[in-house]
Parts: structure tokens; sequence; C-alpha cells
């Protein structure tokens, strides 16, 4: 647990440190910016694969599913042709035409129903042809996409090995700046890290560049960079709501502020 002293900040070492947390979360950015695209790419990569995996199962389910009607009308034809050849045979033995004409209209029915069934096979068969052109085309996209993905996660990791030491030193050194400012004061670094959220190039200390905000360029009144020069109290930009702090705490001459 901080004591208070360890807690006690002036104005001034507040905006130095989160000056140098921002420097620090600068680098770090910075470091990410190497690796470029590439996590987007392998992310992307990683979707489209799956959805790829996901539609290939897809489809073997609907190829079940015409199998399965397949076999079942295949089921049906062979019920239907026993009882063509049952009521062939029992049409030798009638004993009146009544009873030969019903015979006959069973044996039609049963033709009707295998020459039904023939055509859902047929349907289903040519179905079942159509998509596994699908399942080829899906595949080779597949096997693709994997080898795409195995070389940018390779090139990706080899990047990420390159600068993952410095990355975690500049991470360790933000985290003790944050926890120092967050012992001095909570709400700062809160606001801090609110603005620097929000700001496009993640900027959340700017310091007065030519009598202007560092982060938007517009004018600062005179009567309020005599406030800032003084580091007595936080001052945030009226237009962008960085925060602004005096060049000398950045480590810049006010000539080298007014020429930037």
């Amino acid at each position: 647990m901080a004591t208070k002293q360890e807690k006690e900040l002036t104005v001034e070492e507040r905006l130095k440190s989160l000056y140098d947390l921002q420097k620090t979360l600068s680098e770090v950015d910075r470091i990410k910016t190497e690796r470029g695209e590439l996590p987007l790419e392998v992310q992307d990569l990683e979707d489209e694969i799956e959805g790829l995996q996901t539609r290939i199962s897809n489809f073997d389910s609907e190829i079940e599913q015409l199998n399965t009607v397949i076999s079942n009308q295949q089921n049906a034809i062979e019920q239907s042709e026993n009882l063509i050849a049952k009521y062939e045979k029992d049409q030798d033995n009638v004993r009146n035409n009544r009873e030969y004409d019903y015979l006959t209209k069973e044996i039609e029915f049963q033709q009707l129903s295998v020459e039904s069934s023939q055509k859902k096979i047929d349907e289903s068969s040519r179905k079942i042809e159509a998509i596994n052109a699908q399942i080829q085309v899906a595949k080779e996209h597949l096997v693709d996409n994997e080898q795409r993905l195995a070389e940018k996660k390779s090139e990706l990791d080899n990047i990420i090995a390159e600068t993952k030491e410095q990355e975690e030193k500049q991470r360790e050194k933000a985290k003790k700046l944050e926890n120092k400012i967050n012992n001095a004061d909570p709400r700062l670094l809160n606001a801090f890290k609110r603005i620097r959220k929000n700001a496009r190039n993640g900027l959340g200390v700017v310091y007065v560049q030519r009598n202007a905000c560092g982060g938007c360029f517009n004018r600062i009144p005179a009567q309020r960079q005599m406030e800032i020069k003084m580091r007595k109290k936080i001052i945030v930009c009226e237009y962008c709501g960085r925060i602004l702090i005096d060049p000398a705490i950045a480590g810049v001459s006010e000539a080298e502020a007014r020429n930037s």
C-alpha cells in the first residue's frame, strides 16, 4: 500500500508523468504499427477458413439428407416391383374380369410409383453432383487460404518475436507510470485514457506549439498559455479536449516549440 507521501505529486509532476506515459504508450503503438495489416489479414483469413469449413459441413449434411431420400426411394421402388410381380401372378388366377381390371389398375399405380421414385432419385443424384462440385471449389479455396494463413502467421510471429522484448519493456514502464499517476490522481489517469482513446493519433497529452494546441492546432488565448506555463492546474484544450502542457515539460525549448 502506497504511503501518503508516495501519493502526493505536484501538478507539474503529474503532468510530467502523464507525458512520460504518453511517450511510452506511443512507442508501444509504433511497435504494433510495424506489424502493419498482418493481424487483420490473419483474422480475416481465419474467419474465411471457418466460413468455408462451415459451408463444407453444411454441404455434407445436405448430401447425407439427399442420400437418405435416394435410399428411401430405392426401397419404395423395390416394394412396388414386388407388388407388381405379385399382382401379375395373381392375374393368372382371377375368377372374373372385374378382379383382372382391379389388379391391372394396381399394377399401373405401382408402375407410376416406380417412375415417381426414379424421378426423385435422379433429381437427388443431380443435386448431389452439383453440391460435390461446390464442395470441390470450397475445398480448393480452403487449402489455398490455409496455406496463406500459415505464411501470414509465420510472418507475424517473426515480427512479434523481434519486437516482443522491446514491447514488454515499454508495457512494464507504462504500467509503473500508470500506478504512479493512479496513486496520486485516479481521475486524471482515467481522463487521460479516455482522451487518448478518442484521439485519432492516440495523443492524450500535447505541448503548446506556436501558441496553439499541439493536437488540433487551434490557437490558445494568452491567459490560458500563462496558466499552462505556471503548471499549477490541469489545463485541457477547449477544442479537442487534450491535456495541454508547457513545452519544457516535454523537454522542448520555447524556440523549438515556436518553430515546430
